[in-house]
């Protein structure tokens, strides 16, 4: 079976006998997002969203309803073991979820392993040992790389390297935990020396976060052609960005403090086998571009590779919320604005022989389209901030001020297939 093949899970006329599950915006059965949750007063455990539910995995394979492989790996407080298992037992897992939930004869023995979402914690879904950021949305290069070389807004190396920095894992936190604004070093243009304190141009970026399933060992590279094999799921991730701080302190080495304050993710890990429908081929690259180098080429990877997400960026800030006013949308577009390939940059990380672990989390980095309304970032959407822009009832942003709200969200659709979501990605900021 290959990555890209659909089965009887993905059936779009195949229904829940869980209540508000049917057409659920995000969670319906053909999605079955795994996380970590805790109802109110007890400990974190392992979850399936099912509609405004979850249903306790850790219960299910106590009370011997999973696959016994899988079973063993939906105990703890964290995804990484159910991440680690084979491709080959996730998909078991998920069809024995779907037949569970989807028969309403099971329905007497599972209800009492339902909780409802709104009455639980979720948590972040894994152990992260290592998180890493790349640059793969060229139309966010572009854009930031004329703000700064008009003439030449690519390196040389963007259109033969996926390039890559590592982030602090440390400081990744699930939906809803709000964003301090960070302090650090910065140098306006009309100051002889760097200033210390709050930053004064705080952005976010749009983000798909990959998290690694299976890993290598030290010195084992990952072929192009098996990089699937290690890909667990996905979310979506704001890398909140001090862009102040990211302009003094870049040189030579990349961002630092600029990044690692924290970054923001979804906390349903959406599968690899979830996303089965929702593959399209990798746009081709524009005429004059160079090949990729035969390590990071695979034609059915080139005909598979891309996501057929939509991404959308909303803000709330103070004054909206005080009004009762809803989100203002900010940007929206496809997913498929990506120069390289998941699977690309999974398979380049490990090139050298770097190990992945299960619960590695990687970042795509900013995805912007051409057109103004897809920007994946304010340093886009305002020009490097010389162009404000102004929201429902006058305000005006440049950058993030302290009691905005910014919310990520995705959907991933396709013709004859039932839409699925990820479900919510939205912190606050809170003063220095």
């Amino acid at each position: 079976m290959n990555w890209w093949t659909t089965d009887e899970t993905h059936d779009p006329a195949r229904t829940s006998w869980v209540e508000g599950a049917d057409g659920h915006a995000d969670f319906p059965i053909q999605n079955l997002p795994f996380g970590i949750f805790s109802p109110t007063g007890t400990a974190p455990r392992p979850g399936v969203a099912i509609g405004d539910a979850i249903l306790d995995l850790a219960a299910c394979a106590g009370a011997g309803m999973l696959p016994d492989v899988a079973a063993s790996a939906c105990s703890g407080d964290t995804l990484n073991a159910l991440m680690a298992l084979p491709t080959i037992d996730r998909q078991a897992l998920r069809r024995r979820l779907s037949d569970l939930l989807s028969d309403p004869a099971h329905a007497d023995r599972l209800t009492p392993f339902l909780h409802a979402a709104a009455e639980c914690t979720l948590h972040l879904p894994a152990r992260i040992g290592d998180y890493t950021d790349f640059y793969v949305g060229i139309h966010h290069a572009n854009n930031i790389g004329r703000q700064f070389r008009p003439d030449n807004p690519l390196l040389p190396n963007y259109k033969y390297v996926p390039i890559g920095y590592h982030g602090r894992a440390s400081s990744v936190r699930p939906s809803g935990v709000p964003v301090r604004r960070p302090r650090g070093q910065r140098k306006p243009p009309e100051a002889d020396a760097p200033l210390f304190g709050p930053s004064a141009r705080l952005d976010y970026e749009l983000e798909l976060g990959v998290w690694i399933g299976t890993g290598n060992a030290l010195g084992d590279p990952i072929a192009i052609g098996q990089a699937a094999d290690h890909v667990a799921g996905f979310c979506l991730l704001n890398d909140w960005s001090a862009r102040d701080f990211q302009a003094w302190e870049y040189q030579p080495l990349g961002p630092f403090l600029a990044k690692n304050f924290q970054s923001t993710i979804s906390p349903w890990v959406v599968t690899a086998e979830a996303m089965a429908p929702f593959r399209l081929a990798q746009p081709p690259r524009p005429q004059g571009d160079p090949a990729p180098l035969p390590y990071l080429w695979d034609e059915a990877d080139q005909g598979h590779g891309a996501l057929a997400l939509t991404l959308e960026v909303s803000i709330l800030t103070a004054a909206m919320r005080d009004r009762g006013d809803a989100p203002h949308r900010l940007s929206i577009g496809p997913a498929s604005n990506m120069y390289w390939t998941v699977h690309q940059i999974v398979t380049h990380h490990a090139s050298n022989g770097c190990n992945l672990n299960p619960g590695d989390l990687l970042g795509t980095g900013t995805i912007s389209a051409p057109e103004r309304d897809g920007y994946g970032s304010l340093m886009e959407l305002s020009a490097g901030g010389r162009e404000p822009l102004t929201l429902p009832g006058g305000e005006t942003r440049t950058f993030l001020e302290d009691g905005d709200e910014i919310i990520l969200k995705a959907s991933a659709s396709a013709p004859g297939f039932a839409s699925i979501g990820f479900g919510a990605c939205h912190a606050r900021i809170m003063p220095a």
